[in-house]
């Protein structure tokens, strides 16, 4: 008996389009979805990721009562001022913000925002390398065995290495959706490093003498914690035989190498629209990112001192992006009366703006902050244990208060 061949059975055209049109459309569903939740964990991590525990830098500098008043008041004009971009951008019919200011204020306005932020990101790039050489070479020393001299452990080895390893291979990425997942990473290890700071709160505070003007409501530094109001090298306050810190510092240096690639998206993308018209060929977007991180690489390997750069860079570029322009551009667009509540808040926020970029400017160059980088905390030595107990002299005693009161929340 020969087998017969049968032909295959094809379904009628109909049925085959409502069939591709259902999977299209699922695929397209959850392709949406995953953009959406990688969004959100780009927003999240761009936002928190390592800021939230230097908060205590920038109270330190305000005084704690006038730092959480100022917290809550920047938070309120940074939300007041995206509300501006998109009435402005309703008003002029653009939808970015740099044409929003190039219809505004045209090519001149366009350029001086495009180098804000271009410079903002990029600042925050090289903080992030300095934080992450600086926390993972203690974490490094902790190893058994190994050399604390050790050159394979030092800060400028280790910031080389997360660079070509993790942060140039991140940032090459052409659609930042794909970080949404180092995001998520990101996101979570911030939760585990506020825990741990949380509980050493609680363990080592009690053994911490009480600094005298802790509870001022306000001290001479205020404008420049406007400015800041971002990280700080908060782990330099805890020992360096505290594994559980140490496994703090571990996740707190993978956090902001995480992070670094979303600061560079934006430097590459301002680039972009300035020089390119808004789209870079395959070989361009791969020169212009290794341009740009090399040399936030060899500027950060040069500069190991946080707190002046956090400083600059936010009175310089982060006023001027959030309160001034933003308040200039409805303010020439508007043609509501002058007494609308909008342009009466836009009239308050454009001089305290100046005010701030301009002051704070000259107090973080005539008054910089004390660089206490990679200095033990006396309280980390069993005889300074207790400034009670010790048989120095008064002069000492006062020396250790004096590094304390510096080096505390920095």
């Amino acid at each position: 008996m020969r087998y017969q061949e049968q032909e295959p059975v094809i379904p009628p055209q109909r049925d085959l389009d409502d069939r591709e049109t259902l999977v299209f459309e699922h695929e397209h569903e959850y392709k949406e979805k995953t953009c959406q939740s990688a969004a959100l964990f780009n927003v999240v991590n761009s936002i928190i990721g390592s800021g939230i525990i230097g908060l205590p830098y920038s109270m330190k500098q305000a005084g704690f009562p006038l730092g959480i008043l100022l917290l809550l008041w920047v938070s309120y004009v940074t939300d007041f001022s995206l509300v501006l971009l998109i009435k402005g951008g309703a008003l002029s019919g653009t939808d970015t913000y740099q044409s929003l200011v190039n219809k505004t204020f045209g090519f001149p306005g366009y350029l001086l925002l495009s180098v804000l932020q271009f410079l903002y990101p990029f600042i925050a790039m090289i903080s992030y390398n300095i934080i992450a050489g600086d926390t993972l070479s203690k974490v490094f020393q902790r190893i058994p065995g190994v050399d604390p001299e050790n050159l394979f452990i030092g800060r400028h080895f280790i910031i080389g290495l997360s660079t070509v390893t993790f942060t140039l291979p991140l940032s090459l990425y052409r659609d930042i959706a794909k970080l949404g997942k180092v995001s998520l990473i990101s996101t979570g290890l911030t939760t585990l490093i506020l825990g741990i700071v949380m509980a050493r709160a609680v363990s080592l505070g009690p053994h911490i003498p009480k600094t005298e003007d802790a509870w001022v409501f306000a001290k001479p530094n205020a404008i420049q914690a406007v400015g800041v109001m971002s990280f700080g090298d908060l782990f330099e306050n805890y020992c360096r035989n505290d594994d559980l810190v140490t496994f703090g510092r571990f996740c707190y240096g993978i956090t902001v190498i995480l992070t670094y690639p979303m600061e560079c998206f934006v430097t590459r993308e301002v680039i972009a629209n300035v020089f390119f018209g808004g789209n870079l060929s395959l070989v361009f977007h791969i020169v212009v990112t290794v341009i740009v991180i090399t040399v936030a690489t060899l500027v950060s390997l040069l500069i190991d001192c946080l707190g002046i750069v956090l400083e600059l860079n936010g009175v310089l570029c982060a006023t001027p992006l959030i309160f001034i322009i933003p308040s200039a551009c409805y303010l020439k667009l508007s043609e509501e009366p002058k007494t609308h509540s909008d342009k009466i808040m836009s009239c308050v926020m454009l001089p305290i703006g100046a005010v701030v970029m301009v002051f704070g400017f000259v107090m973080a160059v005539t008054n910089p902050q004390d660089c206490t980088h990679g200095q033990e905390m006396f309280y980390c030595f069993p005889d300074n244990f207790s400034l009670t107990n010790t048989s120095d002299s008064h002069v000492q005693q006062t020396t250790q208060l004096s590094i304390l009161n510096i080096s505390l929340f920095q």
